[in-house]
Order: structure tokens, then sequence, then C-alpha cells
């Protein structure tokens, strides 16, 4: 099975591939993808070779041939990074509504967390719930944030840029505490867009 990153590279390369009749190049991937770094792509590109799905062809500057291959699997997975501070259920959908997983975590740059604390109970995000964040540096007033103290501490939490050039990190519980920091000790690494839970099931 693949990860959310790899099949990304994958459904990129067969598009391209399909388009312009000839392989990308290591840099047209990073740009296609929505990433910066050529080495991710290589890892990318050496885990493929290595489950059957493309051949590297040495000393070429497109050198990726795409290998025939059963249908691929729709299981999908994102990437597990950390623990990070926060709370409780969310509410039930219903019934006849319908999630398309596959197409809403595709998109580059998201990632998963699993939630410690009760921090944000109000929101409906509780301890153990796996939430799926955006890669972001900068986010808006009022959004729900994976705020990185003084380049330590990860929390998720409100997002308040106050006129004194402090940031407030607001939780959704009455017994926490609003922090407030200088903005500059204060890195955005994501945004909040939604949560993952599994019911229990009896035994």
């Amino acid at each position: 099975m693949l990860t959310l990153g790899q099949h990304r590279v994958y459904r990129f390369i067969q598009q391209f591939v399909e388009q312009h009749q000839y392989s990308p190049t290591t840099a047209e991937i990073a740009m296609g993808i929505g990433i910066q770094s050529r080495g991710v792509v290589h890892r990318y590109l050496k885990a493929l070779h290595a489950a059957g799905y493309i051949d590297l062809i040495p000393h070429k500057r497109r050198n990726i041939h795409l290998l025939p291959h059963e249908s691929e699997s729709t299981e999908l997975t994102l990437p597990l990074l950390g623990r990070i501070a926060a709370g409780e259920p969310i509410e039930a959908i219903h019934d006849d509504e319908t999630v398309n997983v596959t197409e809403m975590f595709l998109t580059p740059g998201r990632y998963a967390l699993r939630v410690k604390g009760d921090s944000m109970i109000d929101e409906g995000i509780q301890d153990g719930d796996i939430i799926i964040c955006q890669h972001a540096s900068r986010a808006h007033n009022g959004q729900i944030v994976v705020a990185l103290i003084d380049q330590n501490e990860a929390t998720l939490k409100r997002l308040q840029k106050n006129n004194d050039a402090t940031v407030s990190l607001i939780p959704a519980n009455a017994q926490h505490r609003v922090q407030i920091y200088p903005s500059h000790r204060v890195t955005i690494q994501g945004v909040f867009i939604g949560l993952l839970r599994l019911s229990p099931q009896p035994m």
C-alpha cells in the first residue's frame, strides 16, 4: 500500500506521461505536487521503484519508466507526525451523508497528528483523535492552528493576532487559560481542517 505522498507522486507521473509522452524531471514533480525539496521527491521515487511501480534508468535526466501494475488500491495513509495538545467528541453526521476520504486527503501538504489532552473540548476535538492539518506558515484570526512555541512545544489552539505584536492562543475549554506570547516566539506550522475518529465496537 502506498503512502499519500507516494500515491500523489505516482499519480502525477502517470498524468504527466499521458500528457507529454515522456517522464517528468524531479524538479517538475516537486513543482507539480507542491513541495520544495527534490530530496523528498528522490525518496518517493526510490520507494516507488522498490514497490515495483516504476523503473529508474541510470544516467538519464528523464529517467522514470512506468511499469505495468495491477489496479492500485484506493487505500491511502497520512503521515502521523506526532502528538499535540487538545479535546472532546465531534457531532455525529447524518447517516445519508457520504465523504470521499481519498479526494479530501490527496491535497498536497496535508498531514495527520494525534491529539493529546482536552484543551479544545468545545470544538469537539478529543484526546486520541487524529486531526488532519494543512501545512501553512500563516493563518487568519479565528483559525485553529498548529502553533510551535519557541521552536519546542507544539499546541493546537485558535489563533488571535493582537495589535501589540503578541499572539493569543485560545483554548476551547474554560478550564484552560489563554496563552499570550510575543509574535516572534510563535511559528504557525499548519491549519486544522478536520479529524478522524472511530467509534469503539463491542467485543
